[in-house]
């Protein structure tokens, strides 16, 4: 036992600087700033950006539809279509033939 205290008090700035080392180390990899949460944050912003791309395209769509349907220029095939659509009038493989 003696012999243990004589290594410890003879080596404490090694043991010491092995804690800080350690701790430093587990913190590089685990901490809130460390390398696994930066992997996890990571794919959190890829998969952000991909729901941010979904919102967009549907926003364009969105859009689109209202430019058709606007006051100024009503779009009358997509008004047609939309009539179609929801009020059942006519299927979808059906061809129309238009006789003046």
């Amino acid at each position: 036992m003696k012999n243990f205290f004589i290594f410890l008090s003879s080596r404490k700035l090694l043991i010491i600087n092995f804690f800080i080392f350690l701790y430093v180390f587990i913190n590089l990899l685990d901490g809130n700033r460390g390398y696994f949460s930066y992997v996890k944050k990571n794919n959190l912003l890829i998969e952000k950006k991909i729901e941010e791309r979904k919102i967009y395209s549907y926003l364009s769509s969105l859009k689109l539809k209202n430019k058709m349907l606007s006051n100024n220029y009503i779009n009358l095939d997509y008004l047609d279509s939309l009539y179609r659509k929801y009020f059942v009038l006519g299927k979808s493989g059906e061809k129309l033939y238009l006789v003046k």
